[in-house]
C-alpha cells in the first residue's frame, strides 16, 4: 500500500495541522515518519509534550481506525507507543484524553477479526505497556477496562507478538496492586494465565516479562498450586501423542511450567523465598511423577526428554534441589519455619533415598563389580536413571538437606545411606558433575559429626582409594594392615578448625531479570532502552 493516499475527510486540519507544523513536514506520511525517528529519544518525546501533540494523534487514530488504513494506522500508532514511553505529560495526557478506550476499540477490532491483525494488536499492547509503568492509577485503569474478557481473548491469540507486551501489561499492574496478582489466580484470572503459558510454551518469548509475571506469581506469591492444577484440565490426554501412563496424568503445559520455574527459581536463588505452600505442592508432584514413571529404559538426553512425565518429575526435582540449597544459604530469622524442614517432614529423605537405593550403580561400579566377580551382573528388577542426570539430582538434594542439619546427618546414617552415598563418589557419563556432587553429600554428611565419621572409618578397603578430596577437607585414610579397616583421622597441623561454610551448591550463574524497559522503536524487532521514569 506504498502510495495509499487518504480520504480528505480522514484528517481534517484540525488534526493534520499540527503533526506538519511539529514535523516542518508536508505530507502525513512524511510528518509520522519525522515524528516517529524523534520520539525514540527522550528529549524529543519531551519536545512533542511541550507541543501537545498526543491528543492530535489520538485524533489521528480514531480517524484512520474508522477508515480502516493499516498503512497509516500502524505509522501512528507507533508514534503513539514512543510519546508514551517514559514521559509523564504524555502518559498523563494520554489518559485524560481517553487514550485507554481509543486504543482498546482499535484493539477489539483487531483481535476479533477472523484473521486477527497480529502488527495492529502488537502496537496497541505496547501502547498500553508502556502507559501502565506510569503508576498505580494508570495501572487500575487498565486493568478495568481489559479484565477479565478482553485479557482472555488476547492470552488465547497464540502470537510472539501478541504475549511479550500482555506479560508486561499484567506484571506491571500485579507489581504495583498486590490485590490485583490474587484476582488474576482465582477465576476467571486463571484461563488468563494459562492461556499465556500455552502460548509461550508454543511459540516462545523474547523478553523477560514472561517470567517476571510467573516469578511474581509463583515465587514471590503463593499461587503456583492453582495455576499447576490449572493447566491439567482437559489437556492431559492430549499431550502431542504420547500415550504412556504417565502422559495421561501430567500436560505438557505443565511440564513446561515447572521447567520455567526451575530456571527462574536458579538464577534467582539468592533474590526470592520460595513459599511453604509451593514446596510442599512441588514434593507432592515430584511423588505423584515418581509413581508413574517408567524406569526400565535408560536415558537418552537431558532434561527435556520428551516424555511429559519425565520432565515433570524431572524440573520438580531439580526445584526442589534449590529449595534446599535456599535455606542454607540464609539465615533463618527468629520463629520463621524451614521449609527444609517442612519437606523432610514430609518424607523427602525417604523418597530420594529409596530411588538412590533402586537405581543400578553408576556405569565405573558396575564394571568393577562386573570384573571382579568375572560374569555378568543380574541387575534383576533395578532402576534406570529416566534422564541424563537424575542420579545427580537426587545426590544434590541429599548434600544441600544435610548441610549443618545434624538431624539429616544422622537418619542418613540410621537409614544405611552413608555407604550408598560413598558409592556416587564417582565420574559418570550419563551424570555430569555426579563425583562433584557426591564429594559435596559426603563432605555434609561427616562435617561435626563424630558417628557418620566413624561408620566411614569402620569400612572395609577392598583395593586403593586415591581420595584428595578428604585431604582437602583435612582428613586421611589409614587402614590397619591386620584388619584391613580404614580409620578417618585428621592430617596433623592442616585441620586445625571446622570445615570453612561454602554453602549449598546450584549449577548456573546469577540471573540478570532486566529493570522493566519501554517499547520506543519503530520496528518489531527493536531493542528496548531502560526506563527514565
Amino acid at each position: 500500500m506504498a502510495g495509499e493516499s487518504l480520504p480528505e475527510f480522514n484528517y481534517p486540519k484540525d488534526v493534520l495541522q499540527p503533526l506538519l507544523s511539529a514535523s516542518n513536514s508536508s505530507s502525513l506520511q512524511q510528518a509520522l515518519e519525522i515524528l516517529i525517528k524523534n520520539s525514540r529519544a527522550a528529549v524529543g518525546r519531551a519536545e512533542l509534550a511541550s507541543k501537545n501533540i498526543l491528543p492530535t494523534v489520538l485524533k489521528l487514530v480514531e480517524s484512520l481506525h474508522h477508515a480502516s488504513s493499516q498503512e497509516y494506522l500502524m505509522q501512528a500508532m507507533k508514534l503513539l507507543r514512543n510519546l508514551c514511553a517514559g514521559e509523564v505529560a504524555n502518559q498523563n495526557s494520554f489518559v485524560e484524553h481517553n487514550g485507554i478506550e481509543t486504543v482498546l476499540t482499535v484493539l477489539r477490532s483487531a483481535a476479533l477479526l477472523s484473521d486477527p491483525d497480529f502488527g495492529i494488536i502488537h502496537l496497541s499492547l505496547q501502547v498500553l505497556a508502556n502507559v501502565s509503568l506510569a503508576g498505580s492509577e494508570l495501572q487500575e485503569a487498565i486493568w478495568h477496562k481489559l479484565f477479565p474478557n478482553e485479557f482472555f481473548i488476547l492470552a488465547s491469540i497464540h502470537s510472539l507478538e501478541t504475549s511479550d507486551p500482555l506479560c508486561m501489561i499484567l506484571y506491571t499492574c500485579c507489581d504495583g496492586k498486590p490485590g490485583l496478582a490474587i484476582e488474576l489466580c482465582r477465576d476467571p484470572g486463571l484461563p488468563i494465565v494459562a492461556g499465556i503459558i500455552q502460548t509461550v510454551a508454543s511459540v516462545g518469548s523474547r523478553e523477560n516479562w514472561f517470567k517476571l509475571l510467573l516469578s511474581r506469581l509463583c515465587l514471590e506469591d503463593i499461587h503456583f498450586p492453582a495455576l499447576f492444577f490449572k493447566l491439567c484440565e482437559g489437556n492431559a490426554s492430549e499431550d502431542g501423542g504420547n500415550t504412556a501412563l504417565g502422559d495421561k496424568v501430567f500436560s505438557s503445559e505443565q511440564a513446561f511450567l515447572l521447567q520455567i520455574i526451575s530456571e527462574i527459581l536458579n538464577e534467582r536463588l539468592n533474590e526470592v523465598r520460595v513459599p511453604n505452600e509451593t514446596a510442599l505442592c512441588v514434593l507432592g508432584i515430584f511423588k505423584r511423577s515418581v509413581s508413574i514413571v517408567d524406569f526400565g529404559a535408560r536415558a537418552k538426553s537431558g532434561l527435556p526428554t520428551g516424555s511429559t512425565s519425565v520432565d515433570v518429575m524431572g524440573y520438580s526435582l531439580i526445584i526442589l534441589r534449590d529449595i534446599c540449597a535456599q535455606e542454607g544459604l540464609r539465615e533463618l530469622k527468629k520463629d520463621s519455619v524451614d521449609v527444609v524442614d517442612l519437606l523432610l517432614s514430609d518424607d523427602l529423605t525417604d523418597v530420594i533415598l529409596s530411588l538412590l537405593h533402586d537405581l543400578e550403580p553408576p556405569a565405573i561400579i558396575r564394571k568393577t563389580l562386573k570384573d571382579s566377580e568375572n560374569q555378568e551382573l543380574n541387575l534383576g528388577s533395578t532402576k534406570l536413571c529416566p534422564y541424563k542426570g537424575f542420579r545427580r539430582d537426587l545426590v544434590a538434594i541429599i548434600g544441600n538437606c544435610a548441610y549443618r542439619r545434624k538431624n539429616v546427618q544422622d537418619e542418613i546414617r540410621q537409614k544405611s545411606g552413608i555407604l550408598l552415598l560413598l558409592q556416587q563418589c564417582v565420574t559418570d557419563d550419563d551424570n555430569p558433575y555426579l563425583r562433584e556432587w557426591g564429594i559435596w553429600s559426603l563432605r555434609n554428611l561427616l562435617e561435626g559429626n563424630a558417628e557418620n565419621q566413624q561408620i566411614v572409618a569402620d569400612l572395609q578397603l577392598q583395593g586403593s582409594v586415591d581420595m584428595p578430596e578428604l585431604a582437602r577437607l583435612g582428613l586421611k585414610v589409614e587402614v590397619d594392615q591386620n584388619t584391613h579397616c580404614a580409620k578417618l583421622v585428621n592430617i596433623p597441623g592442616s585441620y586445625t578448625k571446622p570445615v570453612e561454610r561454602v554453602g549449598p551448591l546450584k549449577f548456573m550463574g546469577k540471573m540478570s531479570i532486566r529493570e522493566p524497559q519501554l517499547y520506543i522503536q519503530a520496528h518489531h524487532t527493536a531493542t528496548f532502552t531502560k526506563s527514565k521514569c
